[in-house]
């Protein structure tokens, strides 16, 4: 029986999404829920899987191809057998026979053999009933394989692998690649954030030795009692923000068109690097998460993220954002707005410095603060008074317990 293999359907914030990878190729077996290609949209990556066990017969939209939402990308067979390994099995020869090699290779990876002049026969495949991957390919050409043609050739030189594949000795290399479309997706978005919005920024710091002391003296209670979840600083940031947005309802507000609209809840995202780019997943509704809410959502977070597992519902939203470019080692910097969102708050590098306390010099463990605002929405006033709460909480830990 044959069965229409379609695209997942998109979000209306969606338009259409890219094939991104094809795990399985024409004639190969598949398992009930086995992943068989990955949809890249401008948000998140969306998985496809087999519908039930069977082969895919035939790929109508190959990687690269643009999809729409429910638009067929193949044909499966269901209920059939491989075609795979008993094409393997069937001649000792097998592997020795180009079309054997063929069989074995997917379009992405055999795309990557012909440009840099590959033999495929060579390559350790790791996909199914032996396959190669695209990242086998990649794979075998990061560890200084030379390309097919040159290696009968140059046999009697054994200077060659000190040569990278397919570049000459002192030649410039350079390497053009395509953005993603997430990639594509931030790039035009923080372009429109500072063409559109009338971004300022103010700066201020923090003491951290309060938060320190108090998670020194309470992180492993913390954890104990928390089922493993760690206490970090960022869930102290987040509800610090959380209160500081209730008493300044301007920054956790946002425009539409010629409207303000006030947020009657504090939705925050945290900025979270993964290897596709930035992504935003949002907390919902910090007021009434607890600090190990907090610390366990965002590690969820950065493992998915990590997976590529972030779905779209979690990053749709969000009233304010919170960056923290100290976990890279960044002393200062300038975060920019993640529209519709008319503020954003960015964290840095713990340091220590000398500061005068009291008419004396102390050594105490700094971090800058910076507040990105949209100046159409939030005055200076309003913004300088909201980082000083930031500030103010964090330095006194209590304050925000007693609501003060």
């Amino acid at each position: 029986m044959s069965i229409e293999i379609k695209a997942p359907t998109f979000p209306e914030s969606v338009a259409d999404g890219t094939v991104a990878t094809w795990h399985k190729q024409p004639g190969e077996a598949c398992s009930a829920d086995e992943l068989i290609v990955d949809i890249e949209t401008d948000k998140v990556v969306l998985e496809v899987v087999a519908p039930q066990d069977g082969v895919i017969k035939e790929i109508l939209k190959g990687e690269g191809d643009t999809v729409l939402s429910d638009e067929v990308i193949a044909v499966f067979e269901a209920g059939a057998a491989g075609s795979a390994a008993p094409a393997a099995d069937a001649s000792p020869a097998a592997d020795s026979a180009p079309a054997g090699d063929a069989d074995k290779v997917g379009p992405a990876a055999r795309k990557l053999i012909d440009e840099h002049g590959l033999d495929a026969s060579k390559i350790p495949g790791t996909g199914k009933n032996g396959g190669i991957t695209k990242e086998d390919v990649q794979n075998f050409m990061n560890s200084g394989a030379q390309p097919a043609a040159a290696a009968p050739a140059a046999a009697p030189a054994p200077a060659a692998p000190a040569v990278s594949v397919n570049v000459a000795a002192g030649e410039r290399v350079e390497k053009r690649v395509p953005m993603t479309r997430l990639r594509a997706t931030i790039a035009k978005r923080l372009v429109d954030a500072q063409q559109n919005a009338a971004m300022l920024t103010t700066y201020n710091e923090v003491n951290m030795k309060p938060i320190m002391e108090l998670r020194k003296q309470y992180k492993d209670l913390f954890e104990k009692t928390h089922n493993g979840t760690r206490l970090g600083f960022m869930s102290f940031f987040v509800k610090a923000a959380t209160e500081a947005l209730k008493r300044f309802p301007a920054v956790n507000a946002s425009i539409d068109g010629n409207d303000m609209v006030y947020h009657g809840y504090q939705d925050i995202g945290v900025a979270v690097s993964t290897d596709r780019g930035l992504m935003v997943p949002v907390l919902r509704d910090t007021d009434s998460m607890s600090l190990a809410d907090v610390e366990s959502t965002i590690r969820d977070f950065g493992l998915r993220g990590r997976d590529g597992k972030l779905g779209l519902n979690d990053m749709q939203g969000g009233t304010f954002t919170i960056t923290n470019g100290g976990v890279f080692g960044s002393l200062m910097s300038t975060p920019i707005l993640n529209p519709p969102q008319t503020a954003i708050l960015g964290m840095h590098k713990i340091q220590d410095r000398p500061m005068a306390v009291n008419g004396q010099v102390e050594i105490l463990p700094m971090m800058y603060l910076a507040l990105s605002y949209d100046h159409r929405m939030i005055d200076g006033k309003e913004a300088v008074q909201f980082l000083v709460t930031i500030k103010d909480l964090l330095e006194d830990p209590a304050r925000m317990l007693l609501d003060v």
